[in-house]
């Protein structure tokens, strides 16, 4: 078991002011694997304290230092990939090839983006040439209240502290409490990168704890929290006593549409997709929308690819999927695999259970139902499990509404060869995004949704515009 590590508060380690143990679960497993101290309240306004009296300083460093920071934090990240790979497969099951892979490299991608952008983004700019003496400022909020999920634990870090930090903004880091030892691996290497006192904090804790205190906290000027919709809606209303900016990426039950001209890789690509992660990502292409002439064929196909998805272990190499993250997580998918038979959904593969082989972790079969409606419990929900649903349709009408009618927008798919009939889906699709034919987002690309599966973007521009401030300057004088 790991040595319990407390919080960093102003450039330093600090112990917890009376916070409880808590024991970090090895989901591959079922057994501990860290302890860390659950943040009090006393312990977030301490670090709420630290950003506060660290802003001005930071605001005022030139935002080519901050670049600087940043890229030696970068340089820091990808030494020690190994040591933060090895956190993230151990505590929230992440297999360790696909955690070197694309957990780590996730965190790398998105800061060398940020730096992209900031070189090109234009932090003070006149308004236009019908004014000359007016001009446009943009300037960080103030103190970010950080919180972020266990499932893609750096992807989620580096998108936040990235963008505040080359915005200017100082910052409360509160990681899940299922994932925390990535997160702890990171202040070590903020702290190495030599990041003034005060701009970068950390503190464990749950949502009900500390994650109330900060996201209700007077003196955090933004919250910026990825989670679960539930979440999301309670943060909003703690934050609204204080009018403070609200940024939140959520949900998802993303629709990828299939259409009977698309590739012959598509039905694979969607299912392999679904299963990335063992299904735990909010971006999953969760309903498969498969035109009518081509739908057999699809549903066999999609049971067989799911068929050939080994599970196993998050400490073993290879490409199989882990468990997911806990045993809570596994209940509630477990029970929504119950519900799918019981309205009436055609199970093709998987199913209820353990994988064959596998008595002990929390390990799920990758499962396939067919001949699903989209009022079913199963097409409504986030399972956030690997369980796919598939749903036939006859019309380029039929499918958008069917994709649409969801209260959650984060990402929809489209696979046709009909490049007309692609775009217009793209227009069509109420979602953040929109990935046809296999064709993955660009670097810097935002990241984030409407609806239910929230609101701000995450990544490159966008990402830096969500931490600053939009001042407008009238009388400027000419230097």
């Amino acid at each position: 078991m790991l040595e319990k590590r407390d919080f960093y508060i102003n450039g330093q380690w600090v112990k917890s002011q009376g916070g409880a143990d808590h024991h970090v679960i090895d989901p591959s497993t079922e057994e501990p694997c860290a302890v860390i101290s659950m943040g009090t309240e006393a312990d977030a306004n301490a670090a709420v304290a630290a950003a506060k009296a660290a802003f001005p300083a930071w605001m005022a460093t030139p935002v080519e230092e901050r670049i600087a920071f940043v890229s030696k934090l970068i340089e820091i990240y990808e030494a020690r990939a190994d040591d933060m790979a090895t956190a993230m497969s151990t505590e929230m099951g992440a297999p360790i090839s696909m955690s070197r892979s694309s957990q780590v490299g996730a965190g790398s991608y998105h800061l060398k983006n940020f730096i992209r952008a900031a070189k090109n983004f234009e932090f003070n700019r006149p308004l236009g040439a019908h004014a000359p003496n007016d001009r446009i400022i943009y300037e960080p909020i103030g103190v970010a209240a950080l919180i972020t999920p266990w499932n893609w634990p750096m992807n989620q870090v580096t998108l936040k502290v990235g963008a505040a930090a080359i915005a200017g903004c100082t910052m409360v880091l509160k990681p899940s409490e299922e994932s925390p030892l990535n997160a702890v691996i990171f202040a070590e290497m903020m702290h190495e990168a030599g990041f003034p006192a005060g701009v970068f904090n950390m503190v464990n804790g749950d949502g009900v704890g500390v994650g109330t205190t900060l996201t209700g906290h007077k003196d955090v000027d933004m919250v910026s929290f990825t989670g679960s919709t539930r979440a999301g809606t309670a943060i909003s209303k703690n934050a609204a006593e204080t009018l403070k900016r609200v940024h939140l990426e959520l949900g998802g039950k993303g629709a990828n549409v299939i259409f009977d001209d698309a590739d012959d890789k598509a039905v694979k690509r969607g299912v392999l997709h679904m299963m990335n992660n063992t299904g735990q990502s909010c971006n999953a292409p969760s309903r498969m929308l498969v035109q009518r002439g081509v739908y057999d064929k699809a549903v066999e196909e999609a049971g067989a690819v799911a068929a050939s998805v080994a599970v196993g272990p998050a400490s073993e190499e290879g490409r199989h999927i882990g468990p997911v993250v806990n045993e809570v997580q596994w209940n509630k998918i477990q029970a929504l695999i119950e519900k799918g038979i019981d309205e009436g959904a055609k199970l093709v593969a998987g199913g209820p259970g353990r994988p064959e082989g596998l008595n002990r972790g929390f390990y799920v079969r990758p499962t396939v139902f067919a001949d699903v409606n989209n009022q079913m419990t199963i097409a409504r929900e986030e399972i956030f499990g690997p369980v796919l649903s598939i749903i036939p349709f006859d019309t380029e009408e039929e499918a958008v509404e069917i994709a649409n009618d969801t209260p959650y927008g984060l990402t929809n798919y489209v696979q046709t060869q009909d490049s007309a009939r692609a775009n217009r889906l793209a227009t069509q699709l109420r979602s953040g995004m929109v990935e046809m034919n296999g064709t993955s987002r660009a670097a810097g690309a935002p990241f984030g949704g409407m609806k239910q599966s929230g609101n701000g973007r995450e990544g490159g521009v966008w990402g830096l515009e969500d931490f600053l401030e939009v001042k407008a300057v009238s009388g400027w004088a000419a230097e």
